[in-house]
């Protein structure tokens, strides 16, 4: 359950915001090897979930009663070490080894080797139906802790996410909760003609996602997915709803990829790559202030 008591005030989850971005660019860069984009459009609520929401200890990573969280789009995985970095779950300065074959951070979160993660996932489209299985156990088992999930608006392309959308209701699941990660660019997409390889633009644009999820029995709302008053009354509004409605929750997170950095926000280029010397010195300079070495 939430710590609405002890919640850090926006401005203090948007500095740690800040930091998560900094690690996440400084990381794959140094590693050579990541996604930048998606786990930029994500920070914001990673950060607003393990600083200010989810009952977790990082001393104690597999507290029986934790709320879960996990992430499906698990190629973000940087994005979620990052945070995981900041709340404890492991020193800072481990997130050099990203990617490494002998790392415990691997490209996509592996739940036997980093403390905090939940669910391995990469395959994109099986962590809602991961998370409502989990959701499910808690309910027949009478445990009291609240399952969350992730998802990229691309992967919801993936027909298991509708299966899942479809059953989830049926089962009661109101201690479950999904985020679409709704930053509507995609590395690849929609073939779209000899000019263009790809049409790269938000696969469900042209749909209205609440009365699609409302349809299949779900409480659904709309929020800026970086204005962390926005994420955290959402947040409130699933704390008040368990339950009550019998329902679970998506919550449709509009973001921008790659946000928080100039030259990376807004462009599908950055989906991956690596940052120049020049770059992360401006990317430093636009999240942290300041050209000198930030450990």
């Amino acid at each position: 359950m939430t710590a609405t008591t002890s919640r850090p005030s926006p401005e203090e989850l948007a500095a740690v915001a800040r930091r998560a971005r900094w690690r996440i660019i400084e990381t794959v860069t140094s590693s050579k090897a990541g996604h930048i984009g998606g786990p930029l459009s994500a920070t914001d609520l990673l950060v607003a979930l393990y600083f200010a929401e989810l009952d977790i200890d990082p001393a104690d990573p597999k507290k029986t009663d934790r709320d879960r969280f996990i992430l499906s789009k698990g190629h973000s995985a940087i994005g979620l070490y990052s945070v995981l970095a900041l709340r404890g779950y492991f020193p800072e300065e481990e997130l050099a080894t990203f990617d490494h074959g002998d790392s415990r951070l691997q490209g996509h979160p592996d739940m036997l080797l980093t403390p905090g993660v939940d669910a391995s996932t990469g395959s994109l489209g099986q962590g809602l139906a991961f998370g409502a299985g989990i959701a499910l156990g808690a309910k027949k088992l009478g445990r009291d802790f609240h399952t969350w999930v992730m998802v990229g608006d691309g992967e919801i392309e993936e027909g298991m996410v509708w299966e899942t959308v479809l059953s989830a209701p049926r089962f009661g699941l109101d201690n479950l909760t999904l985020i679409i990660d709704l930053n509507g660019l995609q590395q690849y997409g929609w073939p779209a003609g000899p000019d263009d390889r790809f049409d790269r633009s938000e696969p469900v644009g042209h749909v209205d996602l609440e009365r699609v999820f409302t349809g299949f029995g779900w409480n659904a709302l709309s929020i800026d997915g970086h204005d962390f008053d926005a994420i955290l009354g959402a947040f409130d509004r699933v704390t008040d709803d368990r339950g009550v409605s019998g329902r679970p929750t998506v919550i449709i997170a509009n973001t921008r990829k790659g946000r928080g950095i100039s030259f990376t926000e807004g462009t599908y280029k950055w989906h991956n790559g690596v940052a120049t010397d020049e770059q992360l010195d401006l990317a430093r300079t636009e999240l942290l202030g300041t050209t000198e070495d930030a450990r």
